[in-house]
Formats: structure tokens, sequence, C-alpha cells
């Protein structure tokens, strides 16, 4: 009985390492769903909308201006932003703000890239901490406007309790594979 118990929990164990390690690889390389907060990117994205960001972009090399893209900040490397991308590595692009009389021009070096919010006035950006490296650069939006399932401006009780209900629900879907493997 006791070999029974420990063979059923090293199994369970088991089917957690190998969902943990499909998890991890599924969002550090191919995507994740992200929460943008902050006023920088309106009107593309507004404040808590929910956007899906893909991975391989960046793997690839083949991010292209006026992707928006989710980066590691360079002022603050535990936060990522959301910005557009403006200039590749070789161009030439203003730094200065449309109204200003005398413009002001960059080169973005190579392996950089110049990123914008498309809120001009209420973005920290390349304007203000120059080319980001392009190896901060964590993935490209691709779905703006995600289907809502809840509304970010709850009390984090709420929160929690979403996120509990979900987690549950990961771990049903792990215990399904041994459940079939009985009835065989």
């Amino acid at each position: 009985m006791f070999r029974n118990a420990l063979g059923k929990t090293f199994r369970f164990l088991g089917y957690t390492v190998q969902y943990g390690c499909v998890a991890h690889c599924a969002f550090e390389y191919l995507g994740g769903i992200v929460v943008c907060s902050g006023p920088s990117m309106e009107p593309t994205i507004q404040n808590s909308d929910i956007v899906f960001s893909e991975n391989l972009s960046r793997h690839f090399y083949s991010i292209r201006k006026g992707d928006i893209v989710i980066v590691k900040s360079p002022t603050d490397p535990k936060s990522n932003i959301c910005k557009r991308v403006i200039g590749l590595e070789g161009d030439k692009v203003c730094t200065s703000n449309p109204s200003d009389f005398l413009k002001t021009h960059s080169f973005v070096p190579k392996g950089h890239v110049w990123l914008e919010g498309d809120n001009l006035r209420n973005s920290t950006d390349s304007r203000c901490y120059g080319p980001v490296p392009y190896g901060l650069i964590r993935g490209r939006i691709c779905f703006k406007n995600f289907p809502r399932l809840i509304n970010f401006d709850e009390p984090l009780h709420t929160l929690l309790h979403f996120s509990c209900w979900h987690i549950c629900l990961l771990f049903v879907w792990m215990i399904l594979p041994i459940k079939k493997k009985r009835k065989d």
C-alpha cells in the first residue's frame, strides 16, 4: 500500500514537472498574455487592456517599424514597458517634439531600436533614455483587446480569487491523463 501511494505521488510529481516545463517553454518562447498599464500607448492600447505577445519575432530578428513590442524597461529592469518601434539599427530618427522649431536627429546604433509611445505628451521612451538594445525586447503584440475576463480595477482579493480558480482548473486538467490511464 505504501509503495502504491509513493508511486502515485511520484507520477503526479512527474506530470507536474512535465506540464511546468511545457508551460515555461510556451511562455518564454511562444508568447503570453500581458496586461498593459499606463497612458503612454493611448489611444491604441488603453490602460488595463489585455494583449497577447508572441516571442518568436525577437528570436528571429523580425521586428519591424510600426510594431508594438513589450520591452524590459531600460531604467527599471524589474518592469516591462509597451512601446512602438519607430526606428531600427542604422535609421535616422527625429528626437524632438513635432511642435519644436529646431529639429534634432539621432542615428540608431547597431543592435538597437528606437521606441516611442503613441501618446507623445505622456510617454517616457527613447526620447528620454535613447536607443534600446534589441536584447531587451520580450515580444511583439499580436492581439490587442484580448477578451477581458475580469476588471483589473477591482480589489486585490477578487483578483486572487480569479487566479486561484484558474490554478484549480489547471490542476484538474493535469490530473485528467492519470484518470484516463486507470480506465484502460
